[in-house]
């Protein structure tokens, strides 16, 4: 596989290797879940990309789902989809907005993939009646997709291990991690191990004990970790250090303390580069490489330390109080932020409390609104009678997938004058139905992989707000979704004010519908918040925030006269 050679020559690195060969970095993660491991693998590959490297980053899941596009928000968080239509871990939307490595379904594979492969080859009679067990086979497979990363034209996998050192689900993971050293050598391997050094008030002190523990489990596994990255809200000091140096049998300069970052995710590549990570991880694989230039990261953090603007957006959303199920969302709404100057607020409000409390008293205040994608009934008349408010108070609005959806259902009611207009998803006998199942989607009965995935080319309307804000008429977007604007009601919701301001190359799917007579109201099929960075924020959140900026700006004025 790409270059690799067996062989042991020692664990200490330091000696110069082909620059064809590709090295393995794996991240794994102890005491509790939740940690960061994603964010620290994304930054990781960043100060190592910035450093000349090429680097290919990849997720292993334990879970037995073949994937988390059946699995609730409430349980997973957002379905994270690429270019080519895999739907993965939102970690992978961390390795995106922080580096350029390609991803595609080969950078996140869970338990349930790696089991459903080599039970198709025991059907297949691959194993010529040997007993399928998890060793070899299971941990060969993990083997496999891991070393298939690797090649000419990569430097580092870094490979992700979800869950938490010591669950049994991950035991399988962890065994095929340990095999690798011995087959491509253990001087191109290097374990990072992200633990929690927890604070105890009423003792006064960190404890270091629980990284004790889970470095000890690691090492029975058969994994010495080269660096420990110890996450927690106090500072470690040195006598701490070099109690977990001691401890853990790794040097003092590989205990690295990971502070709680309470102001933006985007401090943590600076933080791990300002402890030398980037370095430790040169210096292991005898690897020469220039400074990091990172001037553009400081700009992005002195654009968020030092706003010229403020503005409130509210995002109203079935899953509004579990931030992880819209993570993409929110982080493009910074994004157009940071292209701007500006500070946004964000407010989650359950669609259903609109339905109860109206849109008036929710509403009023905010210099924008944001209705997100989603699945299921529950909530949906509250996203309407939101965007109706957006329609009518021209305030700023952008639609995501099943928000375009609702936008149309509520013009065809209030401004086109198809009552009870609604998507078929919702209510199949609706009388009026602008929203419907895609042609290609009628005779799909299985839940997993089957909705229309990933990158999909659109054609914009010359003039469009959309066109003007992408700077151009053809696109590509990714999508995730099975029903879609009814054509057979074109004509008479642009009648109602409606613009189609794009569509699919043939013309059949409506991609993005507009009002023209609004400051910003943009409503898209695609998901945008999967293609934006703090370092180029999509022009579609971009655009929303530059009109709330305009939005409260003329509030301010009105109020000071």
């Amino acid at each position: 596989m790409g270059g690799h050679r067996g062989g042991d020559r020692g664990t200490q690195g330091g000696e110069e290797e082909s620059p064809g060969m590709t090295r393995h970095l794996f991240v794994t993660g102890g005491v509790v879940s939740s940690l960061g491991k994603g964010l620290t693998s994304a930054s990781i590959g960043m100060l190592l990309e910035s450093r000349g490297l090429r680097v290919r980053m990849q997720k292993l899941d334990p879970y037995i789902n073949v994937d988390p596009g059946t699995m609730s928000p409430y349980q997973h968080g957002e379905v994270y989809v690429l270019d080519d239509g895999s739907e993965t871990d939102l970690d992978l939307g961390h390795y995106e907005r922080f580096t350029s490595t390609p991803l595609t379904r080969a950078c996140n594979y869970t338990t349930g993939q790696i089991y459903l492969s080599v039970i198709n080859k025991e059907r297949r009679g691959e194993f010529l009646g040997k007993t399928v067990q998890v060793i070899p086979h299971i941990t060969n497979e993990i083997k496999e997709v891991i070393k298939a990363l690797a090649g000419p034209d990569t430097d580092l996998v870094i490979t992700e291990i979800g869950g938490t050192v010591g669950d049994i689900e991950s035991l399988p993971f962890l065994e095929a991690i340990r095999q690798i050293p011995l087959e491509v050598g253990r001087e191109n391997c290097m374990f990072i191990h992200l633990t929690l050094v927890p604070y105890l008030k009423a003792a006064g002190e960190l404890k270091t004990k629980p990284t004790q523990h889970s470095v000890g489990i690691l090492r029975q596994i058969g994994i010495q970790p080269d660096v420990l990255v110890c996450r927690t809200e106090r500072p470690l000091d040195t006598s701490d250090r070099e109690k977990i140096a001691l401890f853990c049998n790794v040097p003092l300069d590989a205990v690295i303390e990971e502070r709680d970052k309470d102001f933006s995710i985007y401090e943590v590549p600076l933080s791990l580069q300002s402890n030398r990570i980037d370095d430790l991880v040169l210096r292991r694989f005898g690897r020469q490489a220039p400074p990091a230039d990172l001037g553009e990261w400081h700009e992005i953090l002195h654009r968020l330390r030092n706003p010229e603007h403020e503005v409130s957006i509210a995002l109203v959303g079935k899953y509004a109080e579990h931030r992880d199920a819209y993570k993409s969302i929110y982080e493009a709404l910074d994004h157009g932020g940071i292209a701007h100057r500006t500070q946004v607020r964000v407010q989650p409000i359950k669609s259903e409390d609109i339905e109860r409390e109206g849109a008036e008293r929710l509403l009023a205040g905010f210099d924008g609104l944001v209705v997100p994608g989603g699945f299921g009934e529950r909530g949906i008349e509250g996203k309407v009678e939101a965007i109706g408010f957006a329609r009518r108070r021209r305030l700023p609005f952008l639609g995501i997938c099943l928000g375009m959806q609702c936008a149309v259902i509520e013009l065809a009611r209030n401004g086109a004058g198809l009552a009870d207009a609604h998507s078929t998803e919702f209510n199949r006998s609706t009388p009026h139905p602008v929203i419907c199942l895609m042609d290609e989607q009628r005779s799909v009965t299985d839940k997993g992989g089957t909705m229309r995935l990933g990158a999909q080319p659109a054609e914009l309307a010359e003039g469009s707000r959309s066109a003007v804000a992408y700077g151009r008429t053809r696109i590509t977007e990714r999508h995730r979704h099975r029903y879609e604007f009814n054509m057979k009601y074109r004509s008479v919701l642009e009648e109602a004010g409606l613009v189609i301001a794009g569509t699919s190359p043939d013309g059949g799917l409506v991609e993005i519908v507009e009002l023209a007579d609004h400051p910003w109201f943009v409503a898209v099929q695609f998901h945008p918040e999967f293609k934006s960075k703090p370092t180029a924020a999509h022009p579609l959140f971009a655009g929303l925030v530059a009109a709330a900026v305009e939005r409260h700006a003329g509030s301010a004025w009105v109020a000071e006269t």
